[in-house]
């Protein structure tokens, strides 16, 4: 249970955040990501289903701003809680659904939602249509077999509340991340993992769809840098942060 300390803090915090954020002319408190199709005025999938016959699951698919990564809805909960991104077949030992799916040729990674699994292709020339039947069918075979999507051992990636450990700079940041940026982002099929605050500079580490994705930079500097330096005037920049695992499987 939170003490009156940390309530009063976070109270303190709401209200700092509850400023509208001016952008162009106008004030709006939304993010707006760069998108490959401007033309769409909604981000409703383009593929409506998949259904199998004799089957009650179908699966939806949804285009990302990365196009080598595509997002796919099983329409049942996938993660109870936080996310999970495998950057490659050997970080999939805990997850039976990953280690299923990276058995299918073209697959370079998986990223888990809380409710969509997001696939990034190895060969950018391989075509989705090649790719996409196997992960259906993958998918499907999976959450009819009643097996877990993750070890009972295993814990995704926590999430960004504040904890009594944060100061107020850092509670803050943490607190834009998880409920005004992290949302937009995981609509996209990806997620951003806090890293760190030092000097001035927020650490961000990016997944799913995030990870390779051409205007990846373009978000993190006129999305997310922008919104955290109008709330939180000590941020002076934000940098993307690897793991030795994802340079390794960039490399492959």
């Amino acid at each position: 249970m939170a003490t009156y300390r940390q309530m009063g803090r976070l109270l303190g915090i709401t209200a700092r955040l509850s400023r509208p954020l001016a952008v162009s002319g106008y004030q709006t408190a939304a993010l707006h990501w760069p998108s490959h199709n401007t033309a769409l005025p909604n981000r409703w999938p383009h593929n409506p289903h998949w259904v199998v016959p004799g089957r009650t699951m179908f699966v939806q698919t949804q285009d990302t701003p990365n196009p080598n990564s595509l997002k796919f809805l099983p329409g049942r909960t996938v993660l109870e809680s936080g996310t999970m991104n495998f950057a490659g077949p050997r970080d999939a030992h805990c997850s039976p659904l990953a280690r299923q799916l990276f058995r299918i040729e073209g697959v370079k990674s998986v990223f888990l939602g809380p409710d969509f699994i997001t696939i990034s292709r190895s060969d950018e020339n391989m075509e989705w249509k090649v790719i996409k039947p196997d992960v259906f069918a993958a998918i499907m075979d999976f959450f009819t077999s009643g097996l877990p999507v993750v070890n009972e051992d295993s814990t995704p990636s926590a999430d960004t509340a504040p904890s009594d450990d944060d100061d107020e700079v850092v509670a803050m940041i943490k607190e834009l991340l998880d409920t005004r940026i992290r949302p937009t982002v995981q609509e996209d099929g990806g997620d951003i993992v806090y890293r760190g605050f030092e000097d001035g500079v927020v650490k961000l580490k990016l997944q799913g769809s995030c990870t390779s994705c051409p205007s990846s930079i373009v978000t993190l500097k006129s999305g997310i840098q922008n919104m955290l330096q109008f709330y939180v005037p000590e941020v002076e920049s934000v940098e993307q942060v690897k793991d030795e695992d994802e340079e390794d499987a960039a490399q492959v």
